[in-house]
């Protein structure tokens, strides 16, 4: 076995075992932080396939930015778990059958992949460095899928557009200040001035008053 395929075979391993502890922990912070090295586990196998491109925006974007925020945000929210109560057994089946149709679905693909093994394009094989990697796949992306690929910016944009939509909507809980009717408020309306009588405790009444059996 080569080095390289042993090194596949290694990080493979840690993939899957990110990917299980990842939809098996109790945390949810330990769950992004398996999240995290599956990600660089992905990353790691894509720079050993030649895709170095895509490996680097994984560790830039996803690791970097996208799973950055996912911890702050539930460190900041104190994210708890609350129910005891085991649920996992009532998702069990349709996991497993959705777990089942992915794995045959892999199977199939690997078996066609075998049974075809057509050869690479003369673009793709005399890529020797890095750089034509990336230079090839610039060219794709802004060429051959320019479309597309504005296509997805817009998408993007319009789900930030919604997502500071849905945190910035109002809600009958939420105490916010108004402005106007600050500044609108008079005098009157800051102070007033109210007139009560004195209230005096019943013992302290009798204390003072006078003596009916033996009068001053």
């Amino acid at each position: 076995m080569s080095f390289s395929a042993f090194l596949f075979y290694v990080l493979a391993a840690i993939l899957l075992a990110s990917a299980v502890r990842v939809v098996s922990a109790r945390q949810p912070v330990h769950a992004a932080l398996s999240l995290v090295l599956a990600f660089f586990t992905m990353a790691a196998l894509w720079i050993t396939l030649g895709a170095e491109f895509l490996g680097l925006a994984l560790v830039v974007i996803y690791v970097g930015a996208v799973m950055v925020l996912f911890l702050f945000v539930l460190m900041m929210l104190d994210v708890r778990q609350t129910d005891k109560t085991p649920r996992w057994r009532l998702h069990l089946i349709p996991a497993l059958a959705i777990g089942a149709l992915m794995l045959l679905e892999i199977v199939l693909l690997i078996v066609d992949g075998v049974k075809t093994k057509t050869a690479l394009p003369e673009s793709a094989a005399s890529m020797d460095k890095p750089l034509d990697n990336t230079r090839e796949l610039g060219k794709l992306l802004f060429e051959d899928y320019l479309y597309s690929l504005e296509l997805v910016g817009v998408l993007l944009l319009v789900g930030m557009i919604a997502a500071i939509v849905l945190t910035h909507r109002q809600s009958r809980f939420a105490k916010r200040q108004e402005v106007s009717e600050q500044i609108a408020v008079t005098r009157d309306d800051r102070l007033r001035v109210v007139s009560m009588p004195a209230e005096v405790e019943a013992e302290d009444a009798t204390a003072h008053s006078p003596d009916k059996t033996g009068g001053h």
